[in-house]
């Protein structure tokens, strides 16, 4: 819970206690009092004035000083500055801060340019003056209004203002018209690069076209050659196959001609040796061998029948044709003995 002590002076000197809540006697005329205030509170300043370091005289209607007062540091503050602490510490203060502050600026800086700053300025000060001279009373905020300067040159502001603002109307008007030209440029190299690319797409759709186009051409060229090749190779395999007929028909014909010559030569050779054979020496030769090799010798006129008889009762079985020969030569044989006997036969009668 929060109160508000108060001091006793007694004959304008100051009790050192201070005096809390209850019920307190005092003397009239002789014991006064006084509260002090330990909560937060706002001490008004009003109608400052400040000189700027061009000359003019400008005022501040209002500034408010938030400040509080430690319990504890009541009794100092009170005893060196009085109950009315504030008057001393903060009202004068803030004179002497914003005379200084404004001393070294113009009424461009203090007006408009560094006002924002004024406040901070102002507690910074305060607050650095009263760690020294007061400790406890500490500062919270600083308000300060707008000045008022004079008329003439408030006029001139407004101006200013007004042709600032007129300034930055034809600036944001410049800036919509920008926007609004850029914008438009903007849709127009949309419209461009639309269009670009549109033709873009129906140029290398129509390559595409081209291309597809040749490459149809050529594999139908292709298709054509390759007809022309198989047609080629067709006749070429019918000839090769007709040629290998021919030369296959050739060869046969030159074996069975070389085997019928081989025949032929050798069927000659054979009848030239057989008529070489049939002299009459040879045949006289056959004939004494074919006397030796007979156990008994036969005399008459008959003896060639009865050979003949006996060569036909007794044939010769499984001989070939390539006894055709020794048979000529057996006949032949037979032959001559037939002629041979019969002046044996006559003889022998």
């Amino acid at each position: 819970m929060f109160f508000s002590p108060f001091f006793f002076f007694r004959g304008g000197a100051l009790l050192t206690n201070p005096n809390g809540p209850g019920y307190h006697i005092m003397l009239p005329f002789i014991t006064s009092y006084r509260s002090v205030q330990t909560t937060l509170q706002t001490d008004e300043i009003k109608n400052v004035p400040c000189g700027t370091s061009g000359g003019v005289m400008i005022y501040f209607d209002r500034i408010e000083v938030v400040n509080m007062l430690v319990p504890s540091a009541v009794v100092d503050i009170v005893k060196n500055y009085t109950a009315d602490y504030d008057k001393t510490l903060i009202f004068n203060k803030i004179h002497h801060e914003l005379n200084q502050f404004c001393s070294v600026h113009t009424l461009q800086e203090v007006y408009i340019e560094l006002f924002d700053i004024i406040d901070e300025n102002l507690k910074t000060a305060l607050q650095k003056d009263l760690n020294a001279m007061a400790p406890g009373l500490t500062i919270q905020a600083v308000r300060v209004t707008k000045p008022k300067i004079p008329e003439a040159i408030r006029r001139n502001y407004e101006l200013m203002e007004a042709e600032k603002t007129r300034l930055l109307i034809t600036a944001q008007t410049q800036k919509v018209v920008e926007k609004e030209a850029e914008t438009e440029r903007k849709k127009a190299i949309i419209e461009a690069q639309k269009m670009a690319q549109v033709a873009e797409i129906h140029f290398q759709q129509k390559v595409m076209e081209k291309e597809t186009e040749k490459k149809i051409s050529e594999i139908e060229g292709l298709v054509y050659l390759l007809r022309i090749f198989i047609a080629r190779a067709t006749q070429s395999v019918l000839l090769i196959r007709h040629i290998h007929l021919i030369l296959t028909d050739a060869a046969f014909l030159a074996r069975e001609r070389a085997r019928a010559d081989a025949e032929y030569y050798t069927a000659a050779k054979f009848a030239e040796s057989n008529r070489l054979k049939l002299t009459p020496e040879y045949l006289e030769l056959m004939k004494y061998q074919a006397i030796a090799a007979n156990s008994k010798i036969y005399f008459g006129q008959d003896i060639p029948n009865m050979f003949l008889d006996n060569s036909a009762s007794h044939p010769t079985v499984g001989h070939g044709a390539a006894d055709s020969a020794e048979q000529l030569e057996v006949l032949s044989m037979k032959e001559s003995l037939k002629k041979a006997s019969k002046p044996k036969t006559t003889e022998g009668h």
